[in-house]
């Protein structure tokens, strides 16, 4: 599988379909044919979006139908779309589609997406049986890293006593040295963190995916892929990270997730 973002099916709009249609299908990730899905599922759209099941030979889509009147992409959208997603990883292996993914009708779905993709799309499920994605998030605590910081750095004290109390026009020049010499030293300590995080959850994982800092302040920000029956591993692993750390860097495991970061769907229509 490759460790890119799952790529979305095209665009429905009401030029595509003659200037008259006013819904579309949107996609939301392909799963083994014999899923089911509960009548309560909703989707994209609300409490109108029932969540379907599209079927083509051993594998299905799922989807949902969409007024193409409504805007596309609000924050509770993303909410909807990922949820589905992720509910739907913790119980059977699912392929995501990107966020956005709409086509003109059940038709579409089969023809452009299911049916070209029909063989990859079954080997990649089964890769996945039995498997999901999880997310370590560590933040440094910010006075924290800072005395380290200082204690490596003594020049940055005696820099910032030297500017105490001056006009901040006379002391810019000093002051955005001081930031880049933090920004380099937490650059510096994130390299070498999240390479201990990684060492660590290797034996555990079947894959795994360097994400870029979401906070100045990150730790270590990493996708893993793993059997769903070693999430107690994980956590054990974590939990000894976490006790080394305690009151330098926070960390969070997220998941089940859907494998975000370990495959790749293709664009409805392509070949």
């Amino acid at each position: 599988m490759s460790t890119s973002e799952a790529t979305g099916a095209r665009q429905a709009s009401g030029d595509e379909q003659g200037g008259t249609a006013r819904t579309g299908t949107y996609v939301y990730g392909i799963v083994p044919s014999d899923v089911e899905v509960s009548d309560d599922a909703r989707g994209v759209g609300g409490e109108s979006a029932k969540v379907d099941v599209i079927r083509h030979g051993e594998i299905a889509a799922l989807v949902s139908e969409l007024s193409l009147d409504r805007p596309l992409g609000t924050p509770n959208d993303l909410v909807a779309h990922e949820g589905l997603l992720d509910a739907t990883a913790a119980e059977v292996p699912v392929l995501p589609i990107r966020f956005g993914a709409v086509v003109t009708g059940p038709e579409a779905v089969v023809d452009e997406l299911l049916a070209p993709h029909h063989d990859d799309f079954l080997s990649a499920l089964r890769e996945l049986e039995g498997k999901a994605q999880y997310v370590i998030k560590g933040r440094y605590v910010e006075q924290t890293v800072l005395r380290e910081i200082m204690h490596e750095h003594p020049e940055l004290a005696d820099l910032r006593e030297q500017i105490r109390n001056q006009p901040e026009e006379v002391t810019r020049d000093a002051r955005i040295s001081i930031g880049e010499t933090v920004n380099q030293a937490i650059s510096a300590k994130r390299d070498a963190d999240t390479q201990a995080v990684i060492e660590a959850v290797t034996p555990i994982c079947t894959l795994t995916s360097l994400r870029d800092p979401s906070h100045e302040l990150d730790a270590v920000h990493l996708a893993v892929l793993i059997e769903t029956d070693r999430q107690g591993d994980l956590e054990a692993a974590l939990g000894k990270l976490a006790e080394r750390w305690a009151d330098r860097v926070a960390l969070r495991l997220l998941g089940p997730l859907a494998p975000y970061d370990f495959t790749v769907a293709p664009s409805a229509g392509e070949s």
